[in-house]
């Protein structure tokens, strides 16, 4: 009987539908761990063909792919070094599951299937998977080891069982998205199992984006007293090996490197970071290009797209109209100057007072209003748009959650694009992460430190220079009462009146919820964006668009 045990936890990077590539990572972390004297090396959540690999799993030939990688995997282990544990899609009596396969001494020593399938927010697993039976205990080298896989953690069903059966060490691998405060969330569920069962934990988290998710890390080991003492990195790659060792009937880790976690805005800023680059990077995009402004939003997402990408890939471009001030032209050539990122200027009243022509037949007796306004901005779409497909770079667009919430971006102009970095953040939140970076660079980052977003475009009112003299707030509330109601609806769901309880206007609030679900019909053709909330506009909140209920 061992009462010596390494454990790695290998937080890494997969890539969804990139098997073979999943399986070389897969062995150089394994490589690493050995290095490090692991015995045992714990991959996060179905590793082998990236998660979530949603309507893949329903293709025959996509399970038959993550079957002959795990049978390449069972090859190279055999030649000595530390067990494996895996988690891939497998098909056994004819159903596809989500399993954990441990592979040792050459081969699938055991197979667990995970029992509790997610089926909210942004989960879809019942869709795609069978569930499998109450898990049991996996010996290995003599110890017991409780397998749950992701979501079982999450229920006391799966560790009173495995408690029961003798497991001595559970093992969680994982595939978390990011979302605001999750961390604390994680830990809670995994100090109640060890506190229910008495037994350690090992959780592992992956790292990396995936179109709207990203995973942040952050894997851990918990003892049976619901101490931490083993802290894997947030936002990075990772190999962090734990040192157990068994005292009287139980395990407990002795050694395992600790690191601190990230405070709130860095997490957000990180995400965002993360999100475009490996959006960006997994899809072959050879870099970005965006409007630049000199508005707060597309500041900001110019300094994520440079610290993501670095700036030789991020391409800015300012498309003034006879509306656009000085002020605005001198503020979007210095973030440019700050960030090191190249500005080029594209006038659109050219085209602006052609289209004026094209249309003046017809518009005769029309005095001019929101459609004017709306042909500026998707001229400017028109432009970013061609710069793509003639470089290849693609549109990164700048639209915040508020402006989204209630429809206050253009469809098929400042809403085009490929992917956003702000979707699913309030605008509120965008000025404290522009005064975040400003006074942090971020370990990732690939961009200039110091104050990259110039003060005049934090403190100056918010404008889109439509018209003249144009304010955000001549058409919206003020953005701090705005988005303390969005939050209430969106992210709460709350009816009107309890909102209204809270000390809120009535008009107002019933003014917003209206805006937000007349809404709809943009959202559903936005480009795909970084989760950040408990409830983003994609998965997590799927509303039909033809839609009379008002929850007043």
């Amino acid at each position: 009987m061992a009462n010596r045990l390494s454990i790695a936890l290998a937080q890494i990077n997969p890539t969804v539908g990139d098997v073979e590539g999943n399986g070389k990572l897969i062995l150089e972390a394994r490589d690493a761990a050995a290095q490090a004297g692991a015995d045992l090396v714990v991959y996060p959540e179905l590793v082998v063909v990236g998660y979530p690999p949603e309507d893949l799993v329903l293709r025959p030939s996509f399970a038959d792919s993550a079957r002959r990688v795990v049978e390449a995997l069972v090859s190279k282990a055999a030649s000595g070094g530390p067990a494996l544990l895996i988690s891939s899609p497998w098909m056994q009596d004819g159903k596809c599951y989500n399993a954990a396969l441990l592979i040792a001494e050459g081969k699938i020593a055991a197979v667990r299937l995970k029992h509790e399938l997610p089926n909210y927010g942004v989960f879809d697993e019942k869709r795609v998977f069978a569930a499998g039976p109450l898990p049991e205990p996996v010996d290995f080298r003599g110890v017991k080891l409780g397998i749950m896989i992701c979501e079982d953690m999450w229920f006391s069903g799966v560790t009173a069982h495995l408690a029961s059966r003798g497991a001595e060490l559970l093992v969680v691998p994982n595939g978390s998205p990011f979302e605001l405060d999750k961390h604390d969330v994680r830990r809670r569920i995994a100090l109640d199992r060890t506190r229910e069962s008495r037994l350690p934990l090992v959780y592992v988290n992956q790292f990396g984006g995936q179109d709207e998710l990203v995973f942040d890390g952050g894997s851990f080991v918990m003892n049976a007293d619901g101490k931490i003492v083993a802290q894997a990195p947030y936002w990075r790659e990772d190999i962090n090996v734990s040192r157990w060792e068994k005292v009287g009937k139980g395990w407990r880790c002795v050694e395992g490197a600790k690191n601190p976690e990230p405070e709130r805005l860095e997490a957000v800023y990180q995400a965002m970071v993360l999100g475009l680059r490996d959006y960006v990077d997994k899809n072959r995009f050879p870099g970005v290009v965006l409007g630049l402004s000199g508005g707060v939003d597309s500041a900001l997402s110019a300094a994520v797209a440079v610290d993501a990408l670095g700036r030789e890939r991020v391409h800015c471009v300012m498309l003034p109209s006879k509306y656009t001030s000085r002020e605005s032209l001198n503020d979007a050539a210095d973030c440019a100057k700050r960030l090191g990122t190249r500005l080029d200027t594209i006038s659109i009243a050219p085209l602006v007072d052609c289209a004026d022509k094209t249309l003046a037949p017809l518009f005769a007796r029309h005095a001019p209003d929101l459609t004017e306004e709306n042909i500026q901005s998707r001229l400017r779409g028109l432009l970013l748009m061609a710069l793509s497909n003639k470089f290849g770079n693609m549109v990164l667009t700048t639209g915040n959650k508020s402006e989204v919430s209630v429809g206050y971006a253009t469809l098929y102009g400042d809403m085009c694009g490929g992917y956003s970095v702000l979707k699913d953040v309030y605008k509120v939140l965008v000025f404290d992460l522009c005064q975040w970076r400003n006074t942090h660079l971020p370990a990732s980052a690939r961009g200039p430190a110091g104050a990259v977003i110039p003060a005049n475009i934090i403190t100056k009112p918010p404008s889109a220079e439509l018209r003249p003299d144009q304010k955000d707030q001549d058409s919206l509330p003020p953005y701090e009462q705005l988005d303390a109601v969005l939050e209430e609806l969106v992210e709460n769901e709350m009816p009107v009146a309890d909102i209204v309880v809270k000390g809120y206007d009535q008009a107002l609030v019933t003014r917003v919820q209206n805006m937000l679900y007349g809404a709809e019909y943009k959202r559903r053709q936005a480009s795909p964006g970084v989760k950040v909330t408990r409830r983003n506009f994609g998965r997590d909140r799927r509303y039909p668009i033809t839609n009379r209920f008002r929850n007043r």
